[in-house]
């Protein structure tokens, strides 16, 4: 059994983590009120953007455009949102995840990085980063969004990468948190919008390519930045968890080591109690 001076050195030392988890816990919780707010504030304009552009698509009648088709070259542009600090359960590697347990070939992949510790995990994998933002997830906003879209959409256009899309980790409720990865580019609609949209084509005023031209960046720059408020409130509501799962289980090794510390206590007394009665016996 460990002594009474380690056991106590050991509680103190959880103690004084416990006290840090629970700041962190604190912290979380206020910054998650925030970004939860804008994600359910947003999340219904970005829902609607997604289906009214699958629905206009879907009754095209197969037009073509070049954003509704592959381009030349074999490489992919992938989006990855993660955050710059870790302590927050599984957050980063469910997304790292997606991209290394994915169906990519790892030489196809262009990665553009927002968030440090998925930038780190996927270039220790070899995968190439083409660019990095990692500050954008600190305080996003639509005008990072649609720097982000403007430079991917120039690459696409240029033939430099063939697909884009985006990983990120959607927010469903404080502790519901979806690591998911969205086609951008080309845009395909989706198998139920073709089904309803049957025979009804599209008629476009403007003509269809400066129609498409102008509708295709803003519906790209407003998934980017739907991924980037959501990623930021589930980032806070997992580290949130993480930190409060610490605090409990910081509680109960503190329990365990107080009865540790007490039956060593007790165990301490009981010897010299009974060094004392053997001494007087032995003296009298």
């Amino acid at each position: 059994m460990a002594s009474m001076r380690d056991i106590k050195r050991r509680k103190g030392s959880i103690q004084s983590t416990q006290q840090i988890t629970k700041a962190m816990k604190l912290v979380s919780t206020v910054k998650l009120q925030r970004a939860k707010q804008r994600a359910e504030q947003s999340k219904a304009y970005f829902n609607c953007m997604y289906e009214t552009v699958n629905s206009v698509l879907a009754r095209t009648g197969g037009m073509d455009h070049p954003y509704l088709k592959a381009g030349v070259s074999d490489k992919k542009a992938v989006i990855v949102i993660t955050s710059n600090r870790g302590l927050a359960g599984g957050y980063n590697s469910n997304i790292v995840k997606l991209i290394t347990k994915g169906s990519f070939k790892k030489e196809d992949l262009e990665i553009y990085a927002i968030g440090k510790k998925g930038k780190d995990a996927l270039q220790r994998y070899g995968y190439t980063i083409k660019d990095e933002n990692s500050e954008i997830i600190e305080e996003p906003s639509y005008v990072d969004a649609m720097e982000i879209s403007r430079k991917l959409l120039k690459s696409f256009a240029d033939g430099e990468i063939g697909e884009i899309y985006l990983a990120y980790t959607g927010f469903k409720n404080t502790v519901v948190h979806e690591p998911k990865l969205l086609k951008l580019l080309p845009v395909e609609p989706s198998p139920q919008e073709e089904q309803a949209a049957g025979k009804a084509m599209m008629n476009f005023e403007p003509e269809d390519d400066e129609a498409l031209n102008m509708i295709i960046p803003k519906y790209v720059t407003s998934l980017i930045y739907g991924g980037l408020v959501e990623a930021c409130a589930s980032e806070n509501g997992a580290r949130m968890q993480a930190m409060d799962s610490a605090t409990t289980n910081a509680e109960e090794m503190i329990d365990h080591l107080s009865l540790m510390y007490n039956r060593a206590r007790q165990g301490s007394i009981t010897q010299e109690l009974t060094e004392i009665i053997a001494g007087a016996n032995a003296i009298s």
